[in-house]
């Protein structure tokens, strides 16, 4: 999946996407595929290619803060991730944790390497971008353009945004960072950059490698030693039923493929 946590968009909106195909093709059965068979690796936000991938790529940005003359040792370091609406976080708490619970036990592990090499500690935040929607909805907050306003009322002048929510620099990246979140920091004084995403970065690839000969030896019944940071355990790659639905309640009634139970 290219989004690295638990949550309905995350992980299951997918797998019901790849019901519809296989439904589409006639290869659906009562109990998942009569054709092509899709698998998938588990959610990995706690997968040390992953971790480390974040922190290089925070610690480049903390680089690129000090040679546009920024103080490395006051600044801010915001991680920023995909707004989801309240209902969808309370429902993601079926995988073992929250979606933002996720995001918080990834971020612990990166600014306690970053600080250490840095030679500092790090004061950080959890901030959201891309929130839809009706107004009236509840979405995860704060929206970062809100939260860069709240930093510079009580004095920080230096941030790092870390998009720690997304794999690659695409649009969402390009638009809700690159242009909002750093004209909102340049209005209000500060001097910001914003963090590459783990990308093509080596710890990255490499982990995902991992991650499929995990799955893989998983699926030949081996036992593995299913590597991860922080204090999580490993997420299923086989989703239990009723993962990550839209909202609590009952089970939706829609396929998704690579769980034990099809339409739960």
């Amino acid at each position: 999946m290219t989004s690295a946590y638990s949550s309905y968009s995350g992980c299951r909106q997918y797998r019901e996407d790849l019901a519809v195909v296989l439904e589409k093709r006639g290869q659906l059965g009562a109990t998942g595929s009569t054709g092509v068979q899709f698998d998938k690796i588990r959610s990995y936000f706690n997968h040390p290619g992953f971790a480390q991938a974040n922190v290089d790529a925070v610690l480049d940005g903390y680089a690129a803060l000090a040679e546009r003359g920024g103080d490395g040792a006051a600044a801010r370091l915001v991680f920023v991730t995909h707004s989801i609406p309240d209902t969808m976080e309370a429902a993601s708490r079926v995988a073992m944790a929250t979606y933002s619970e996720q995001h918080l036990d990834l971020a612990r592990v990166i600014v306690a390497e970053v600080s250490a090499r840095l030679g500092h500690d790090v004061a950080w935040d959890l901030a959201y971008c891309s929130r839809s929607g009706p107004p009236s909805q509840p979405w995860l907050e704060p929206d970062v353009n809100d939260h860069l306003e709240a930093l510079a009322g009580d004095g920080v002048r230096d941030v790092v945004l870390a998009p720690i929510g997304f794999i690659s620099d695409h649009m969402e990246v390009a638009y809700d960072l690159d242009t909002e979140a750093l004209e909102t920091a340049g209005e209000l004084g500060m001097t910001a950059v914003r963090a590459g995403t783990v990308s093509t970065r080596e710890p990255f690839v490499r982990g995902l490698v991992d991650l499929l000969l995990e799955r893989a030896a998983l699926a030949r019944g081996e036992d593995v030693a299913q590597a991860t940071v922080g204090d999580l355990p490993p997420f299923r790659s086989v989703c239990a039923p009723g993962c990550c639905l839209r909202r609590d309640g009952e089970p939706s009634g829609v396929p998704a493929l690579c769980s034990t139970d099809l339409y739960s």
